[in-house]
Order: C-alpha cells, then structure tokens, then sequence
C-alpha cells in the first residue's frame, strides 16, 4: 500500500536530521519554506535509561534495525556494525565539542576560511557554545566573542591542565555546544554520562533541540520514516520513496527543493540506489575517500581515584601541535582532548574476555583518558556502497571499506606520544592505548569540488546534474581537519541552505 495525504505541498524536502540537516531546515523555514525534515530513528526518549551506560553504551538502546557491513582494521571479511538511529543524528551521542577548522585546513576546499566564518558564528549561537575567546593558541580568526563563557574547571580537567602547562603545553577550554548557563532550556547538572549518551534532560544542544524548537514555525519532523531513494526526471529530483515503520506502508514526499543530510554513510547509500554514481566514465565519484579521523584513547592509570565525584570534566584541549606535519604532509596533526572514563562494565566488555578480568571497579576507577584526533588522508579506496544482500526494508545493505594509510598512523602516534607525556605528568603511573573503530566522525564520500572528476558536489553543495538537490551533512567535506566536525557540518549546512534561500528569492 502506499499512501500521499500529507507528501506534498512542501517547498523542501530534508533527509536526515542531523546537525547538517537539521541547521538547513531551520535556515529554510527561517527564511519562511515549509520543510519537512525525514529521520528513519525516533525521538530521544530523555528519561533516566538514557544515563544508564549498559543501556546505551553496550546494548545500543537506539539501535537501528539495519546494521552496516564493514570491513575495516585489516578484516578479512564484513563484520555487522549497528549504529544508533534517532531525530537529531549523532549529535545526540556526541559530547558538544565544538571546535572550527583552521584557515590552513581549506587548501584543498573550494573555498576558504573566511567565507566560512560568519556561518560559524551563527552556528556557535544556534548551539549556544561556551569557549574562551583567545585562548586557543592556534585559534582562527573570529568575528565575535563565544555566545556563552566557559565553565570553571573539574579538578580532573584542573589536573591534566596544569600537566600540560608544566610540559610547556597551551591548554584551553574545549568550546562546547552544553547548556551550562543559559536561562531558556535546562541547565546541565555536569553528570559523567554526557560523551556517548543522549541528554536525559535535554541540556545537550543536538540537533533533536533544534528541531523540536521549529516545530510548528513551518517544520514538520516526520520520525520513523526510511528513505530509500531519490526520484530523479532529468536535470530535477521530483520525489523520496520511503518505508513508513509505523504503518508499513511506502510513501513518496515531493518538493522543488531536495536537501540530503543521512549522514557520510546514508547520504551515498541514497544516491547510488537513485541510480547517480557507480559505474561508468562519467558517473558522479560517489561514495569515495571515506574518512573518519585516525582517533585513539590514551588511558592512563593513577595512583588514586581520578574522579571520585563522577564530574563532567571533557574541559582541556591541545592545539599546540596542530601544523607539526603540514609542511611534509600538507595535513593537520590533530589535537588531544579530555574525555571521561566510561563505567567499569563498559569497559571489561570493550577490553575482552582476558584483560577485562583484570578490570575492577576499583581499578577503573583509577583510570583517566585523553582522546587524540588525527586527521586522516582522503583514500579513494576508502568507500561506501552497495551489497548484493538486502537489508530490513528490502533495500541493498550498505557496505563499508576502510582502512588508514601508513602516514595516518604516524600523526596519531605523534599525538599518542604527547598525550602519554601529559598523563604521566599528571602522576599516571602506566599508560595504555585503545583503537577506536567507529565512525562517529565519518565525513567525505559527496565532497565539495571545482573539478566533476574528484566532485560530486559543486562549491554550493549541490549535486552535479541536478538542479534541485543539495547536500549539508560531512560528506561534503574535501579533507577531513584535525577537530570534531560537528560544528563544520553545522555552518556548511548553514552556508549551503543560505545560497538556497537567496537562489529561492532572486
């Protein structure tokens, strides 16, 4: 069955409500378009489950029903990877870091920093970030002090702090997109169960917040709706087949304007089931140079307990070494950040069945970790596409190929060696590495470009070919940086939805 009672009369279509689909919507239905927003997952839930780590951490509360197949870290075959699906995308799991890009980052973008900055500023007041203005040693130009001040420091973050400064580091306070001090939504209560988990009370400021504020100004948020793909009729994109998980039925949403934000894994999927890339000459170069960040956790273990008051302390970043490579590389190396020590049983199950043994709470409790992000080299081998098995929804499974070049690994051990010196100043008495393997940071596979042949978006983030369809999320991206994306995928979004609005209005 198929049904249409409320698919048209639309002036935009987004899919994906993520941070670049949710910054385009709200752009669009600023600028007064009627805009309907797609999302395969539900809305958060906000109660208390949502703090529960087993829950969220290892049985994956918000588990989709379609696991991606992935080959990566040298498997021989596809692993099945679940991934969490819910309004608001990964911004509901991340920990608000909300760091920009550097001008040096854009050499191979098709357009600078600058042009860039005042959606940054616009996306750090949509998201309300606490940071400190000038005191990131390698901070890019700014226009304008942070919406909110930073928060005083938790005496684990105070520890790492001073560590660094002793070793001749320039420490400085994470900006984050979390409601410390805003007076309009709940505050945050500074708990230890932020980075990974959704907001039980809603402090965080995902996407999902965004969203559920513009509701009713001329957005519709339809949840639990899978797009499957696009209908394309000549130079125009007319239409998104969809599944409806509620009523079993399939839906078809029209509009002039389309707006594909699934994220750097759905966002190819989509295309290449609507018939655009794959093979051939003169295909779109869809789905190609996947990249994710070269990331690691460096625990280290103290002789007392690092947090004995469960405080929220992800407070203390490294720039210091950021352009250490570039000259050789042309590549950032990437920065260190504070991060929390997940509950004990996360990380006995993360550890495996012979050193999780070794991992009591007691000695968990020891343990303090800093997380290195390196930037990773855009691989044309590193891929998304499509199986022959199906999913779920009758759809082709999508799968993924990665794996880090040799020089990818050198700047991440580069970060790795100064993130152990700082642990050990700060009185850690052994130091230990974990791997990390999700994609939480997947940007790159519909980059931005001048040139079709490396391409398949044009500088305004649309598709070649097409008039009327565009792309806001971290697909886009050309090169990957060496800081979260999240607020890069947010003021791309905002750029890329403002040259829609003054295409709509000219």
């Amino acid at each position: 069955m198929s049904r249409s009672d409320d698919t048209a009369g639309w002036d935009a279509v987004v899919v994906g409500s993520g941070l670049g689909g949710a910054l385009a919507a709200h752009r669009l239905t600023e600028a007064g378009a009627r805009v309907v927003v797609l999302e395969r997952g539900r809305w958060p839930r906000r109660d208390e489950g949502d703090w529960n780590p087993r829950a969220i951490l290892s049985d994956l509360r918000y588990r989709g029903k379609t696991p991606l197949s992935v080959r990566q870290l040298g498997d021989r075959r596809y692993r099945p990877l679940p991934m969490n699906e819910t309004v608001g995308g990964m911004s509901v799991f991340y920990g608000g870091a909300s760091l920009r890009l550097r001008p040096s980052d854009f050499d191979r973008w098709p357009f600078d920093y600058h042009e860039l900055e005042p959606f940054y500023a616009e996306a750090e007041r949509l998201l309300g970030v606490h940071g400190a203005a000038g005191a990131d040693p390698l901070e890019p130009p700014r226009s304008g002090p942070y919406p909110f001040p930073s928060i005083p420091w938790a005496a684990p973050a105070e520890r790492i702090r001073r560590a660094g400064e002793r070793l001749g580091f320039r420490p400085f306070p994470i900006p984050l997109a979390i409601n410390f001090l805003g007076a309009e939504r709940p505050q945050c209560v500074r708990c230890n169960t932020c980075d990974g988990f959704p907001c039980a009370i809603d402090a965080k400021n995902d996407a999902a917040g965004i969203l559920r504020r513009a509701e009713g100004k001329g957005l519709t948020v339809r949840s639990g709706i899978v797009v499957s793909r696009l209908q394309i009729r000549g130079a125009q994109a007319v239409g998104a087949e969809c599944f409806d998980q509620e009523s079993g039925e399939t839906v078809s949403f029209e509009a002039p304007i389309f707006v594909l934000a699934a994220g750097a894994l759905g966002s190819p999927a989509i295309l290449l089931r609507s018939g655009l890339g794959g093979g051939g000459t003169d295909a779109l170069p869809v789905g190609r140079c996947l990249m994710r960040h070269c990331n690691a956790v460096v625990a280290g273990l103290f002789p007392f307990r690092t947090n004995p008051e469960a405080v929220f302390h992800k407070q203390v970043c490294f720039t210091d070494f950021y352009d250490e490579v570039r000259e050789r590389d042309g590549l950032a190396v990437g920065v260190i950040q504070d991060i929390y020590t997940p509950d004990a049983g996360v990380v006995r199950r993360a550890a495996g069945k012979v050193a999780g043994a070794f991992l009591a709470k007691p000695l968990v409790d020891r343990l303090q970790n800093l997380l290195c992000v390196a930037e990773d080299e855009p691989d044309p081998a590193n891929r998304v596409f499509l199986g022959e098995e199906t999913d779920a929804f009758g759809m082709e499974r999508v799968r993924v190929e990665h794996r880090y070049r040799r020089a990818d690994h050198d700047r991440l051990r580069l970060l790795v060696r100064r993130a152990r010196k700082i642990l050990r100043a700060a009185g850690a008495l052994a130091t230990h590495v974990w791997p990390i393997s999700s994609f939480s940071h997947a940007v790159g596979t519909l980059r931005m470009g001048n040139e079709a042949d490396h391409a398949a978006l044009d500088p305004a983030g649309r598709v070649r070919g097409l008039d009327n369809l565009f792309v806001t999320d971290g697909s886009t991206f050309p090169a990957s940086g060496g800081v979260n994306p999240s607020l890069t995928i947010a003021a791309g979004a905002l750029r890329i939805a403002d040259g829609i609005v003054n295409r709509r209005t000219s």
